[in-house]
């Protein structure tokens, strides 16, 4: 399998702030044979704004199509692979440029595209060691809504986002799904979406015991929010949770209420939920800009106010150095680790 190559324009990150950089290689990449490409495999489009699960395209990852989940780093090209589960990947929230609509359309060219070659690509191949990636494209919520004022219209629009992810959910189980062993995952956005999935479909439920874990990445794990779902107390429990947000180390935003400072947290680098400060000797390697290079002891970890805080990471200049919000770099500062623990759970759940 060839190795996904990121654009030459990912140079030129060090000299613009990310936000900068992200609109203007996507401006870049509806002119580039990529896009085109993409463009010309894109036929679908809904008569009624609604997905249709059935339908590959309406999946940004699907083992039954080559998608950027697909792509190995190069220096794990050698590594050993099988499908011996699934993987249910939730993507975090990709609609952020103009607000049109509360909820995006389905059939958006350029968000799709945006989706498959930032998240499916930095995030989703996390699982691809071991697992068939489903990752159904969802009618999300714009970012704006987490802020919006109007609790009703934001509930709204989030209630639509999960009513997609609830049909692709059931045409999986229906259709491809045939006994195998899952695991739930999910970013910001899609955690949010995914504790929902897990409350509905899997707690205290008979497909709890099909879940290998639940990576609630990038949203708070409330106390009291499942019934019989729990933390994962070790790096090999199945059956249980990981969640976290990660912070520079004494940063607490403004924004972070005192009932989210009481999640439930996991540390990826022990996959403990003790407060034990874990060194970044630990780190075995994060994936940032250059998706073909990985770097060693990046960060390290521990937990407080109910994130996972680090201190400034350590590797070429790279525009984390201008936030204390690593939310972005959530799965990718602690990609190889991650990666390992999920074969790990996987390997422990077949032998139970």
């Amino acid at each position: 399998m060839q190795h996904f190559r990121p654009f030459v324009l990912l140079r030129f990150m060090n000299r613009l702030h990310f936000s900068t950089f992200l609109v203007l290689t996507l401006f870049l990449f509806s002119c580039s044979p990529g896009y085109l490409a993409f463009k010309k495999n894109y036929p679908f489009r809904s008569t009624d704004g609604r997905p249709g699960y059935a339908q590959l395209d309406y999946w940004a990852a699907h083992p039954w199509k080559h998608d950027p989940s697909d792509s190995v780093p190069a220096p794990l090209s050698g590594e050993w692979r099988d499908s011996v589960a699934d993987v249910f990947f939730l993507h975090p929230t990709t609609y952020t440029e103009e607000l049109k609509e509360q909820n995006a359309a389905i059939d958006d060219e350029m968000l799709n595209a945006k989706t498959d070659y930032t998240t499916i690509l930095y995030q989703a191949s996390v699982f691809n060691k071991e697992c068939r990636i489903f990752a159904p494209r969802y009618r999300q919520a714009h970012i704006k809504t987490f802020f919006m004022p109007d609790s009703v219209k934001a509930a709204e629009a989030f209630n639509l986002a999960y009513s997609d992810l609830k049909n692709a959910f059931d045409y999986y189980l229906q259709h491809w799904n045939n006994n195998r062993p899952i695991i739930i995952a999910g970013h910001s956005q899609g955690s949010l979406l995914a504790e929902r999935l897990l409350k509905e479909y899997f707690d205290g439920k008979p497909l709890q015991r099909k879940l290998i874990v639940a990576y609630i990445v990038g949203w708070p794990v409330a106390p009291g929010y499942f019934r019989e779902l729990k933390m994962c107390e070790d790096s090999l429990q199945t059956g249980c949770l990981c969640s976290w947000r990660t912070f520079r180390k004494n940063y607490i935003p403004s924004w972070l209420k005192e009932d989210s400072r009481a999640a439930y947290v996991t540390n990826p680098l022990s996959w403990t939920t003790h407060a034990d400060f874990i060194s970044r000797s630990f780190n075995k390697g994060s994936i940032l800009k250059n998706f073909n290079k990985i770097y060693k002891h990046t960060t390290d970890a521990g937990i407080s106010n109910g994130v996972v805080y680090t201190r400034k990471p350590v590797f070429p200049w790279s525009f984390l150095y201008m936030t204390k919000n690593y939310h972005v770099g959530d799965i990718n500062l602690y990609y190889i680790n991650l990666r390992e623990n999920i074969s790990r759970r996987i390997a422990m759940y077949w032998k139970q």
